[in-house]
């Protein structure tokens, strides 16, 4: 790249002299597609060098690395630009058939907590949505670092980034869930939804109603690893997002149909109805504008209650509860029947051309003072000028 950046002004200027209309248009002479050509190019990266070059560094072990002065911070630098070049679904595609694979999921094994993480933050970026990426992971057995940074990293940054690219790892993608579970996953998100970092429970909250969704089979497990009585805790954070998914989760437990009839969660009923009981009071206290924001809080508080015990929650009554799609706007059925004199003339101006058999009003006009009355025959002459 030029020492001194981009020559902006100059191509600016260029560009300008080419194209502002003041010389005709015209095949560019050989000297000035040279120059544009040499500007652009001064300018521009190969990307793929690039990840070719990261990827050399990624591949040299860290003491040498450490022995040439490259410190943790230029790892992270490294990584960063690695992850703009990676948002492209080619190039991250391409990260693999040039070797660069390997040696950044080697990355999340590294001493340092900082380039774990940001290690990390590089597969999300590769493997989401995308699932040739996912594919590529799965089989460098990328997945069982996650899930190991993800269980047990002693720096909690670390292990949300984890979480954070498992998530984008297995979401649509069966084998990935598969071995998720198979690497006792679940357990992992118990212990992440005890953690006391509010991103990390979030997190593990989102992944959990995903799985579940997903296949309600795995209800069994949450409910076998106290899922239930972890989430009811959670329903008093602090943290709405939190509260929600608590809330989200919990819904979805009770919902799930075993033996053909819904399931509940039998002895902490009670337990889940007094939690209820003081989301409810709380949220009867809120300002008008905190119950906006509260507004899915309020509704998954009503579908719990009303799917638990057969009835719907007091909110309802209080008129507190906005259920979907009641807030959607309703149609405009009446502007066009109020319309604005002066928008509908200038609308149809061919309407209120006059005719022998019609008479016409003028148009509503403001003016200093009311106007002197005027003859059918002088209002169609105005209006005739004024159609002209």
């Amino acid at each position: 790249m030029a020492k001194d950046g981009p020559n902006w002004e100059g191509l600016l200027k260029w560009s300008l002299a080419h194209s502002d209309g003041t010389r005709p248009t015209g095949n560019l002479s050989e000297e000035d597609r040279r120059w544009f050509m040499e500007a652009v190019q001064a300018q521009t990266i190969d990307v793929v060098k690039r990840m070719k070059e990261i990827t050399l560094v990624m591949q040299t072990p860290e003491n040498v690395l450490e022995e040439q002065g490259v410190t943790p911070a230029d790892i992270e630098d490294m990584l960063d630009e690695l992850q703009e070049h990676v948002e492209s679904i080619d190039m991250a595609n391409d990260l693999h058939s040039i070797g660069g694979l390997v040696p950044l999921l080697g990355y999340l094994k590294n001493s340092h907590a900082n380039v774990r993480a940001k290690a990390a933050e590089v597969v999300t970026t590769i493997v989401q949505n995308n699932p040739r990426s996912q594919q590529l992971v799965m089989e460098a057995n990328g997945l069982e670092p996650l899930v190991s940074n993800f269980s047990s990293d002693p720096d909690v940054n670390a292990r949300t980034k984890a979480l954070g690219a498992i998530s984008s790892l297995i979401r649509h993608n069966k084998p990935g869930v598969n071995a998720f579970r198979l690497a006792n996953g679940y357990a992992a998100l118990r212990d992440a939804l005890t953690s006391e970092n509010v991103r990390f429970q979030r997190k593990a909250l989102n992944l959990i109603h995903y799985l579940l969704n997903e296949n309600s089979a795995d209800c069994n497990i949450a409910n076998e690893l106290g899922f239930p009585r972890i989430m009811m805790h959670l329903v008093s954070s602090e943290d709405a997002d939190v509260r929600e998914g608590a809330l989200r989760g919990l819904l979805g437990l009770a919902r799930d149909k075993k033996d053909g009839t819904t399931s509940r969660l039998g002895e902490d009923d009670e337990k889940l109805k007094q939690l209820l009981q003081d989301r409810i009071n709380g949220i009867s206290l809120m300002s008008a504008e905190d119950l906006g924001a509260a507004r899915e809080e309020g509704q998954l508080v009503d579908s719990l209650w009303d799917t638990c015990f057969n009835e719907p929650s007091s909110l309802r009554g209080k008129g507190l509860l906005v259920l979907p799609g009641e807030d959607a706007t309703p149609p405009d059925v009446a502007s066009k029947h109020f319309e604005p004199p002066l928008r509908a003339w200038a609308a149809n101006p061919s309407s209120n051309k006059d005719s022998s058999s019609e008479k016409k009003e003028a148009p509503l006009l403001i003016g200093s003072g009311p106007a002197p009355a005027a003859t059918d025959s002088q209002v169609s002459s105005s209006r005739e000028g004024q159609s002209h």
